[in-house]
């Protein structure tokens, strides 16, 4: 008896210690193979996928969901007997919350903090994102391009709907049941994930200039058109378009308190509500003089010079890449995000090349760089009041992602953060936080004073950052992370996208350096 014991003993362990022998060499072939020094077998993929990290950190995760509810009496909840660590919970976070922490406090205080948005305010702040304030220099792409500058809104909306699909994809893979689990939370995590393991923080220090460059340049560009459009309304006035400037800053000093995407969503829906008024008055003078529409200025054919940094205003008019993980993350229902993008995308193409066609036909040659420069004097001030308020209101959601994309990288990033917490072990803002923010402020004001040149800008802006986060590297992240899994035609899409990306990129960026160059050069004010 002791015998056969001892014998069963032995092939039970020699069986467990092949196991572990066998996955561990699977494993390792699977990173060879990854790193293309070789083929995995069918035997040794399958292997690399149980033993996969990142479904190890779920299984880990939902294990110790589960040892807390089982310190906490392991009661299920009251209708269907779910557990707290319940693994449908952890999927798609529509399961009951957790009832405390791993140290016994409650959890609650960070639901209160970050409060869940729906799809609808969501698609708010998208509309607001990519149908915002850059609308207004849609006619002059118009000008410098004619039918193709009206081609490129519409292909310009289709492809950022597209990117921006693929990019939030990037933050999901499949665990061992082939269920999708959301690992990444960020833009910076999934470029990270693709620079791994050679240079496994390179992809997040790029993403993260580009972030900070396109946020701040989008919050300057809001302050740049507020000054132009108040001294343009009131020229008589004896006040500078600087000096409106600062004023509009003055009132935008209150963004350096917001805590969270909640507040932001309620300024989004006031900015679209604002936006259609604005639309509404502009295309109703356009209409009042549709008998002198000039049909025989809209060309087709371009202007070489100028007609690159259209492409960068049409590209800069949808960027909202940037927001889109963390309005995603934030979501209570992240299944309804493709559905969002897509009544975005396609209002958003539908308004915009309406607005810009129906504009350009109204003043054809003598478009200017921001169209309401074009309307009567009495129309002018009433739109341009709208117009700035639009802008004040638009202000807080780039500013709140400038200031998240810098907590992050300078003082929340565990222990390699540069600076202490901006935040206290009760939520409240610290001095130094509210210093960062204010500085933020008015580093904007003082960039709106000293380049206040609003097509050019945002033709750099949109060539440089613009079509690197919208085109470029949502179509490489998509290649790098998911090449296993997609079709011929993803991957045709992806390489076109990131081809086109480039072209315009660099030739945008060049032209729109060239404007501003002359603009300083001959001292010419917007």
């Amino acid at each position: 008896m002791a015998t056969l014991i001892r014998s069963k003993l032995s092939n039970k362990l020699s069986n467990a210690a092949t196991a572990v022998t066998n996955k561990s060499q699977a494993k390792v072939s699977g990173m060879f193979a990854r790193m293309g020094f070789q083929a995995a077998t069918d035997e040794e993929a399958l292997g690399f996928a149980a033993c996969d990290d990142l479904d190890y950190d779920h299984r880990q995760g939902m294990q110790m969901d589960i040892l807390t509810s089982d310190e906490m009496g392991g009661e299920a909840s009251g209708d269907g007997g779910v557990m707290e660590g319940d693994s449908h919970y952890q999927r798609d976070g529509t399961g009951p919350p957790h009832s405390a922490s791993k140290d016994g406090g409650s959890t609650n205080e960070l639901t209160e903090v970050r409060p869940k948005i729906t799809a609808w305010e969501a698609g708010w702040n998208v509309t607001n994102a990519i149908q915002g304030m850059f609308v207004l220099g849609l006619p002059y792409a118009i000008l410098h391009g004619g039918y193709l500058g009206l081609f490129l809104i519409i292909f310009a909306a289709v492809v950022c709907c597209y990117t921006g699909k693929i990019l939030i994809s990037c933050l999901y893979e499949e665990d061992e049941d082939g269920q999708l689990v959301r690992v990444r939370d960020s833009y910076v995590d999934i470029a990270n994930a693709c620079c791994a393991p050679r240079f496994p923080s390179l992809g997040g220090h790029i993403v993260n200039v580009a972030q900070i460059i396109e946020l701040v340049m989008t919050c300057i560009l809001y302050v740049v058109v507020s000054g132009n459009l108040m001294y343009n309304s009131f020229p008589n006035m004896p006040i500078s378009q600087k000096s409106w400037a600062i004023i509009a800053t003055a009132a935008l000093l209150p963004c350096a308190f917001l805590k969270n995407l909640k507040a932001v969503s309620k300024f989004s829906l006031l900015c679209t509500m604002a936006h259609f008024v604005i639309n509404i008055l502009v295309i109703a003078y356009c209409l009042s003089r549709a008998r002198d529409w000039a049909w025989d200025k809209v060309k087709f054919y371009i202007d070489v010079k100028k007609f690159p940094i259209s492409i960068g205003i049409i590209v800069f008019s949808y960027t909202s890449q940037i927001f889109l993980p963390s309005l995603e993350g934030n979501m209570q229902k992240p299944s309804e995000f493709h559905c969002m993008m897509n009544w975005t995308h396609i209002a958003a193409c539908i308004l915009k090349g309406l607005f810009a066609l129906v504009a350009y036909l109204t003043w054809a040659d003598e478009t200017k760089e921001v169209i309401t420069d074009n309307l009567p004097p009495t129309i002018r001030a009433v739109v341009n009041l709208f117009l700035v308020a639009k802008a004040l209101l638009s202000y807080p959601l780039p500013f709140f992602a400038a200031v998240e994309v810098l907590e992050k990288t300078f003082f929340q990033d565990g222990g390699r953060a540069f600076f202490p917490d901006c935040y206290g072990g009760d939520g409240r803002l610290k001095s130094w936080g509210l210093t960062l923010r204010c500085s933020l402020v008015v580093f904007t004001l003082l960039m709106a004073i000293y380049v206040p040149h609003f097509a050019l800008l945002m033709g750099l802006t949109g060539s440089l950052t613009g079509a690197g986060l919208c085109f470029l590297l949502p179509s490489l992240f998509h290649l790098k992370l998911l090449w296993r899994k997609l079709l011929w035609h993803q991957v045709f899409f992806d390489v076109a996208i990131f081809v086109i990306g480039g072209i315009c990129s660099i030739s945008g960026f060049i032209h729109s350096m060239e404007g501003l160059i002359e603009a300083f050069r001959y001292n010419i004010e917007d």
